[in-house]
């Protein structure tokens, strides 16, 4: 999926949309999931870890902004 770096280039605004659509993804994959008829399942561990990475840097962003 993404980079950190690429994460880090992004506004709070575009990181919010980009969680928000991964979120919805997550959602699709997962009743896909649940029905038996996911494409590859295997793409939820990395949209978890892509929403993580995007949460991750959207902390450090607010810590700067308080500094």
């Amino acid at each position: 999926m993404m980079k950190t770096s690429e994460i880090r280039e992004l506004s709070v605004e575009q990181i919010n949309k980009k969680i928000a659509d991964l979120k919805e993804e997550l959602f699709n994959i997962r009743f896909q999931a649940a029905l038996g008829t996911a494409e590859n399942p295997s793409k939820m561990k990395e949209i978890k870890r892509t929403i993580a990475r995007m949460l991750t840097v959207l902390t450090e962003k607010q810590n700067a902004a308080k500094e």
